[in-house]
């Protein structure tokens, strides 16, 4: 769902970047907001999703899944790295082709490592965007029931507005109907090395007679 777009953005930044330097920013005079106006609602997706038990849980399982692919790629690059060591070290000892032999297996060693952490990027994407996708399902009859209760004629993303009173907020609404409707569901990395069953072959078509003259 393109609601959750940002979210995933969000994400995959969690996943990738290193943590900020903490800067404290400067104290801002308080807001008196004007009166709310009727109909008008705004709401928060990445914070709505953000703060719930459910988001939270999808992000912490990305982070467990995303370490498990870093291991086992760490794994497979430091075994080839070592035995790269190793045979420089017999460089002096081996005639060139039996050098030249197992230094090219290492080589296919290595491409085939790219070529699998290039898959893996990939299924991590794969997985966090049918994760989200999950949410997404759910979220949506959430805020379309918070939406009818607090009598919305309108509903604007909060992130793209600058500054509104916070009384037309149904963020938190969202939140806690999404909470008491689920909390986490299983979901491990999607495998996209699976071999595509072959298609069936056609039909051989049936034999025309020969043509009499």
């Amino acid at each position: 769902m393109n609601k959750t777009a940002s979210f995933a953005a969000s994400a995959a930044i969690l996943l990738t970047s290193a943590p900020a330097l903490a800067q404290t920013p400067p104290a801002l005079p308080p807001i008196n907001h004007g009166p709310t106006l009727a109909g008008v609602c705004i709401l928060s997706l990445d914070g709505a999703i953000g703060s719930s038990t459910v988001g939270k849980y999808v992000q912490t399982r990305l982070q467990q899944i995303s370490q498990q692919v870093q291991t086992e790629l760490t794994s497979e690059q430091t075994a080839i790295q070592n035995e790269a060591r190793t045979l420089d070290g017999q460089k002096a000892t081996l005639d060139q082709g039996t050098f030249d032999q197992r230094n090219a297996t290492l080589q296919v060693r290595a491409a085939a490592l790219q070529r699998k952490a290039q898959l893996r990027e990939r299924e991590l994407q794969a997985t966090q965007q049918k994760a989200l996708g999950r949410v997404g399902q759910e979220l949506e009859p959430v805020i379309r029931a918070s939406y009818q209760q607090a009598k919305c004629s309108v509903l604007l993303q909060r992130d793209s507005i600058v500054l509104a009173n916070p009384a037309m907020d149904i963020t938190t609404s969202v939140v806690t109907g999404l909470n008491a409707k689920i909390t986490q569901f299983a979901f491990d990395r999607e495998r996209l090395d699976q071999a595509a069953p072959a298609p069936a072959p056609a039909a051989a078509a049936p034999a025309q007679p020969p043509r009499r003259p």
